[in-house]
Formats: structure tokens, C-alpha cells, sequence
């Protein structure tokens, strides 16, 4: 949002509650300024497309993108003095060495020295005219000569170097992406006693920002108010900007924007759209249509920017009705929607499932003449990706290249994620190499979702070396990054290294946001700490967090894993009754952690009412269903939902497999579990020790122990390594088969493999020798047990004799 600033070239005093300290003592008084034409009235521009808004109340709308160079393209030209222009096309000659400016700015000097009143002043402008030429020519090192020349040299340096000629300075080194040096300059001249305004703490500020340091942004803007240098309306429209890209709270927020108005700086429209822009982040629907309202009421006309902007809002919201709304209104109010404003409107959808709804809405942009764009594409690939529908998401890949759309980074990034999350980690690779051979560059979002991939993979040696190498690239972690590291951690099964990942954000000043919150929750839940999960959504509510429909996802997660299950059961039946809205991601996850936790009747139940709500089911859901009545043997139910996934164009995950070999493992027909292996592997899709384990179950609980020893020795020769689950399985099988030599020999060879035995591992021999009356054996067998395993605990040995004899 505040990305374009204008400041004009003939700044007005700025106000200062304290004086600074003044390189000259006696200044001179003042005089009028000859009237001049600004040479420049954008030195605060960063690069974006959107411009800024007027402070009047505008009668008619301005034009998005309208030009803003005053010279319409032609060569530079300004209001120089013959002399200051002659210096000019000397310093643009091509032959101009840099040696030379010691001989040629003392005649700009000894120019204006004729003038006793006004030298200083017009020396002033032909240096500020001068650096603004060159930096229009990009020649910015030399713009910086003529800068330094000067301070060194001129004797009154502190009444040329004046508020606009370090404003330009600045702001040309932070559009070069020099903010280091802009930095260093600033430094120097108050070290040197010269007067910094707030032109150049605002310049300075949009450096910072402008680059994405918008730590130090703030940091300035802090400092700039310890000074006692009043803020203008244009420094409070940055860094409302900073506050809303680095997700503050909206607390702190409004607060800025409350000191903003009580310094009696009255907000402009721009003020209002970038207000609006910080609603994004936190979902803060209300918030962005209380602003809007505000903004109405103080007389100002919204335009492209504010309806645009406040439709996104509602878009990240995922709330469709109310986007809808906005494009009427914004329709009837005369400005006919652009392909950002369809953008938005593709994205709430596809967030939700709508795809239906999203693709007639890409159908009506062509009807409209409206071309979709890379955002337009990327938007629904990304949603079908992230649906499970594969083979809808290359379609829409594919359609983009056909029509000779260009993909960039935000595609590469999505089709990363596609790749990682199912498991194809060579094309994933491969993707993060075409990235450069298509002239893109990784951002920042290409590293958090390589990072997200990993973790949630439970790979965390890949998280820690992606991390690395992120650092190595010369990528700051930000809170983003910060938040994909909590959730990748604690996906690894890494509580504790995902909460000192959360410390170290804390520690390094970065306050926590909506995202981050979820994440933290995401952790908890994981590890079914219910009651830390309430603190934390406590936390958030003090502190002006509005918890999302995420939150309380995370919430019902961790009820559920903690086996709170009249916990569970009351959170649903708020969201039912709608004291908590009833979102598509709540009643997804009511059917997720209600079928987790086998509960048939109420993952039935939610399954419907996402129907009845208009809402798509994705193959998460879809696949709670196979999973429940898999479990309970309902073959019939569960091929039900198979049809219904192939009929709608999902794509069956391994996830979905593994319950239906689950399903099949514990049935007469345990065979075609197996079968169902082969046709996963024919697909390219690899199984991973749950499916291997499911296997041999069948044919181990069938007596089929040949069978099951074959699956086990495909199983390593495939690279996926056996579990204590998997040799429990043969153990438990040859002891209840009272082949207790064999069930033996099968715990010696999981310690030779490095797999510890567990609990469960030596109940299975004991309790079957007390089953088959052989309970001398299976004291024999605990008293030698240190034979067969000889890292066992004196504890361990204690348990099970302890068994023994309450089972005799």
C-alpha cells in the first residue's frame, strides 16, 4: 500500500517539538524562495504500480498508473542556472572522468558566491537538481560524489546540504538497494552535526521498508520520535505500510494510527487503504469494514485501491458473500473490475473448495476481455494442488503455458509444494533448478516452502540444512520463516526445538501474529497438550489476536490427541450452533479428529453438515471417511467414497491406500492388501512402512508367514526401513503359533538391525507362554533375557515378571 510517496521538491519547514543542534549557529534569516518549478515530485517512490492518493478529497478518481515522470519520457531537464546546467551536461558527457568534479563544482560555487542574500539557497537547489539529474540517469555513485564533494568542500555546507538534498540522497541509495550506505550517510551527518529532518528520517524509512528491513524501519521511526522530530502525514503512511507487512497486531496498529490523529495530522485516503491493507494478514474483516466506513464518513471517495483492497481482505477471510457484496458495490460506483480484483475473488473460492465457482469466475473474465494472468493460475493451481486434485491442478499448468503466460516464482514455489507434499522430492529438485534456467529467482517463500516440505515429512536434518543454506544465501529470517520452522519442528516431532525456535523470534524482537499463534497451537495439538492450547488462545484474546477458524482447528486437534474427547464434543457443538462460525475448516476438521478418534456417529454428522453448507470436501476429509469405516470393516461405505473420489476428480493419495490396506488386512480377503501395494507402486507412488506394515499384518494374522517374510525382505530392498511395529508384528504371530524359538531369533535380529524392542515386544512371548500354561518357560525366558537383549533395564525385567505372576 504505501509504496508510492510523493514529497515536492521545495520541502516546508518541518516541525520540531526540540531543536537539533544546527552546523551554523547564526542562521540566516529567512527570505522567499524564487518561485520554481519542483524538477521532481516523487523522491520517495518506491517500485510499485500503485500511486498515491491525493489528501484533498478527490472529485473524480484518479487514474491507477497514471505517469508520474515530469518529463513524459524526454530527456531530463530542469530549473538549473546556466551554470548548474552547464555542469550537468558535462557530468553526463560520456567522456566525463570522475576525477575531474574537483575542478568543476568550484565554479558552481563561485557562481553563486556573486549572490551575498541567496547563494547558499541557490546552491542548494542547483545541487539538489544536479543529484536528482544524475540519479534519473543512473548515475548514482556519482550523484553521491557531487553529495560528499560538497560537504567536504563548501564552506556553508550545512545551508546547502539542506532537508530535500538528504532526502533525495537517501532515498536514491535505498531505491539502488544501497540502504547499508543510505544508512551510513544519515549517521554521518548527525555524527557531523548537520540537521537530519524528517524528510530524512522518512527517506530512511522508506529505504528500509522499500528493501524489506522493516525492523530497523520501525527502529528508525522510533528513534525519529525520541528526537522529538514530528512525524509527517506521509512518514505515518510508511510505516502503517511496515506495520501491516510485518503482521503487527492490530492493537498496535491502531495505535500508530490514533497518535497519528492526535498529533493533528489528519489521515488521508492513502492512510485509509493502507489501513485497510493491514486487515489482510490477521483475516480482520471487521476491522477493514469498520475503516471503510470510517473513510466514507470523512468525506473521502473509495477508488481502485480501497475496494480492491478491502475484496482481498475479504477474500484471505474466506468469506465469499461479503466479496461478492463489494463487487457490486464497487460496480455500481462506476469502476469495472480488473484482473486483481477477479484474483481475489478466484482465491476466497478456491480456499475453500469452490472450484465450481472459481473457474466460472475465470470464465467471466474472458467473457469481460480480461486476460488471467500468472496470479490468476497460480491461484488455482494451488488451490486443486492443495485439494488433492492433481491431475485439475496440471490441467490449469499446462492451459497457462498453452496460452503464453510466463510461470514466476509464486507458480515454482506452488509447484514445489505439489511435488514435497507428495513425496516426490526429485522433482521437487528439479523444480528448484528450472527456477533459475526460467531467469527467476528464489525468494523467500521458495526457502519457507522447502522448509515447510521437510518438516512436515518429518525430515529435520533437510529443515536444519535448508535453514542453513537460507542464512548462507543472505536471507534474514523473518516471522514468516520463524512461523514455518515452529510448524516444520514440531511436524519432525520436535516440541522442544519448535519452541526454542519460537524463544529465538521473541528473543530477536519479532512479536508473534496470527500465523504465528496457529503455528504454536499446531505444535501443541500435535503433542495433545489441550490445556497449553487454551492458554495460548487465552494469550490471544489479550492481546487484540483474533483467533481464526485455524486456531480453533488446532484447538479441536489438540482435545482429540489428548483424549478430551467431551471437550472435543462441546467445541463441536459450539460450531454447530454457530457461536463459533461454522468454516469449512472447522467442519473438515471436526470430521478429521472425529474419525481419528473413532467416533462414527459425529464424523458422520460433520461430513453431512459440510455438504448441507455448500461446502467441498477435500481428500483429507475424504480420506477420514475411508479411514473409519475401514476400520470398522464397512467395505461397502468405504468403496463408496472410493467412487465418489474417482467420479470427482481426486487423486487418491497414499493415505487413502494404507486404509483401504488396512481394511483389507483384517478381512477374509487379506490378500488384496498386497495387490493393492502392487497398483501403488505401478503408479509411482511409494508406499512407506505403514503400508508394508499393513501388509504383513494380513498375512502374519493368517498364519502366512512365508508370505509375510517376503513383503519384509521387499520392504528393505525398497530403502524403507522396518519399525518396532513391524517385527512386533512377526513376533507376536510365531508366539501365538507357540514358535517361540522363532519369535526369539526375530527379537535378535531387530536389535542387530538397531531397532530397539519395546514393551510390547516382550509381552507378546510371556503372555502367550502364560496362555499356552507354559509359565516356567516364560520365567526362563525373563531370567535370560539379558541373552537375547543385553541393554534391557533391570525396570523392564521387574515389569515383566511382575506380569508373569499376575496373569498366573
Amino acid at each position: 500500500m504505501a509504496d508510492k510517496l510523493a514529497l515536492p521538491l521545495l520541502l516546508p519547514t518541518p516541525p520540531l517539538s526540540k531543536p537539533f543542534f544546527s552546523l551554523d549557529p547564526h542562521p540566516l534569516k529567512p527570505q522567499p524562495p524564487p518561485s520554481l518549478t519542483p524538477i521532481l515530485n516523487d523522491i520517495l517512490q518506491p517500485n510499485s504500480t500503485t500511486k498515491p492518493i491525493s489528501p484533498i478529497i478527490p472529485k473524480t478518481p484518479r487514474r491507477i498508473g497514471k505517469h508520474n515522470d515530469p518529463n513524459k519520457g524526454k530527456p531530463w531537464s530542469s530549473h538549473l542556472s546556466p551554470q548548474g546546467q552547464l555542469i550537468f551536461k558535462t557530468l553526463t558527457h560520456p567522456t566525463f572522468n570522475s576525477s575531474q568534479i574537483d575542478n568543476i563544482l568550484p565554479t558552481l560555487v563561485e557562481f553563486h558566491e556573486k549572490d551575498s542574500e541567496f547563494g547558499s539557497k541557490l546552491l542548494s537547489l542547483d545541487v539538489l537538481g544536479l543529484i536528482q539529474g544524475l540519479g534519473y540517469y543512473k548515475k548514482v555513485d556519482l550523484a553521491l560524489l557531487v553529495f560528499d564533494w560538497v560537504k567536504k568542500y563548501y564552506k556553508d555546507s550545512g545551508m546547502v546540504l539542506r532537508g530535500s538534498v538528504v532526502a533525495v540522497v537517501i532515498s536514491m541509495l535505498g531505491k539502488d538497494g544501497r540502504v547499508s550506505v543510505a544508512s551510513s550517510l544519515f549517521r554521518g551527518l548527525r555524527k557531523d552535526g548537520f540537521v537530519v529532518d524528517v524528510y530524512g528520517y522518512t527517506s530512511l524509512i522508506s529505504a528500509y521498508a522499500n528493501n524489506g528491513r522493516f525492523r530497523e524501519a520501525v527502529s528508525v521511526f522510533k528513534e525519529m520520535e525520541e528526537e522529538g522530530c514530528q512525524p509527517t502525514k506521509i512518514t505515518y503512511n510508511v510505516i502503517l505500510n511496515v506495520y501491516g507487512k510485518m503482521g503487527m497486531p492490530w492493537n498496535k496498529i491502531e495505535s500508530v494510527f490514533d497518535g497519528m490523529k492526535r498529533s493533528g495530522v489528519l489521515p488521508d485516503s492513502y492512510t485509509y487503504n493502507t489501513l485497510i491493507s493491514c486487515c489482510k494478514r490477521g483475516s480482520l474483516y471487521e476491522e477493514a469494514n469498520r475503516i471503510f466506513e470510517e473513510m466514507k464518513m470523512a468525506g473521502f471517495m473509495p477508488d481502485y485501491v480501497t475496494y480492491n483492497t478491502l475484496l482481498d481482505v475479504y477474500a484471505k477471510s474466506r468469506r465469499p458473500n461479503e466479496a461478492m457484496d463489494v463487487l457490486r458495490e464497487m460496480e455500481s460506483n462506476g469502476f469495472s473490475p480488473s484482473v486483481v480484483t477477479y484474483n481475489s475473488l478466484i482465491s476466497c473460492y478456491a480456499k475453500d473448495g469452490l472450484f465450481d465457482e472459481a473457474m466460472e469466475l475465470k470464465g467471466k473474465m474472458l467473457e469481460k476481455g480480461i486476460k488471467p494472468d500468472v496470479f490468476t493460475y497460480t491461484t488455482l493451481f494451488s488451490g486443486f494442488e492443495k485439494a488433492g486434485k492433481d491431475e485439475s491442478a496440471m490441467r490449469v499448468f499446462d492451459e497457462m503455458i498453452n496460452s503464453g503466460c510466463k510461470p514466476n516464482i509464486c507458480t515454482f514455489n506452488a509447484l514445489i509444494k505439489m511435488h514435497g507434499n507428495r513425496g516426490r522430492f526429485l522433482e521437487m529438485m528439479k523444480v528448484v533448478e528450472d527456477i533459475q534456467k526460467c531467469g527467476c529467482v528464489p525468494d523467500i517463500v521458495t526457502w519457507n516452502t522447502l522448509l515447510a516440505v521437510f518438516g512436515q515429512n518429518g525430515m529435520d536434518g533437510e529443515v536444519s540444512s535448508v535453514f542453513k543454506e537460507m542464512k548462507r544465501a543472505g536471507f534474514i529470517p523473518e516471522r514468516d520463516t520463524f512461523n514455518t520452522l515452529i510448524s516444520a519442528y514440531s511436524r519432525c516431532g520436535s516440541l522442544d526445538q519448535a519452541m526454542n525456535v519460537y524463544k529465538s523470534m521473541l528473543e530477536v524482537k519479532i512479536s508473534p501474529d496470527l500465523s504465528t499463534y496457529n503455528a504454536v497451537l499446531a505444535a501443541l495439538a500435535r503433542g495433545g497438550l489441550w490445556e497449553q492450547s487454551e492458554k495460548i488462545l487465552e494469550e490471544m484474546k489479550n492481546t487484540h489476536c483474533k483467533p481464526n477458524e485455524c486456531s480453533y482447528s488446532s484447538l479441536l486437534h489438540a482435545y482429540a490427541n489428548g483424549k478430551q474427547i467431551e471437550k472435543m464434543r462441546v467445541l463441536g457443538e459450539k460450531i454447530y450452533s454457530y457461536e463459533i462460525e461454522p468454516h469449512a475448516v472447522l467442519l473438515k476438521t471436526l470430521v478429521l479428529v472425529n474419525s481419528k478418534t473413532d467416533l462414527l456417529e459425529e464424523t458422520e454428522r460433520a461430513f453431512h453438515k459440510m455438504k448441507n453448507r455448500g461446502f467441498s470436501h477435500d481428500i483429507n476429509t475424504l480420506n477420514a471417511m475411508v479411514s473409519i469405516y475401514g476400520r470398522r470393516q464397512m467395505s461397502m461405505e468405504a468403496n463408496e467414497i472410493i467412487t465418489f473420489i474417482n467420479e470427482s476428480g481426486f487423486s487418491p493419495n497414499l493415505t487413502t491406500y494404507n486404509s483401504l490396506m488396512y481394511m483389507y488386512s483384517r478381512s477374509s480377503d487379506f490378500p488384496k492388501a498386497e495387490e493393492m501395494l502392487r497398483d501403488i507402486l505401478s503408479k509411482g507412488i511409494k508406499p512407506d512402512v505403514i503400508s508394508y506394515n499393513t501388509v504383513i499384518y494380513g498375512y502374519c494374522r493368517n498364519g502366512k508367514m512365508k508370505e509375510a517374510s517376503r513383503v519384509l525382505s521387499e520392504m528393505r530392498k525398497s530403502g524403507v526401513i522396518p519399525d518396532v511395529i513391524t517385527y512386533n508384528t512377526f513376533v507376536a504371530s510365531y508366539a501365538a503359533d507357540e514358535l517361540f524359538k522363532e519369535a526369539i531369533e526375530v527379537i535378535k535380529y531387530m536389535i542387530k538391525q538397531g531397532c530397539k524392542p519395546n514393551a510390547s515386544t516382550y509381552n507378546s512371548i510371556v503372555d502367550w507362554y502364560c496362555k499356552f500354561h507354559h509359565r516356567d518357560d516364560a520365567v526362563l525366558f525373563i531370567n535370560k533375557l539379558r541373552e537375547v537383549d543385553p541393554r534391557v533395564s533391570k525396570d523392564e525385567i521387574s515389569r515383566l515378571s511382575a506380569r508373569v505372576a499376575q496373569i498366573a
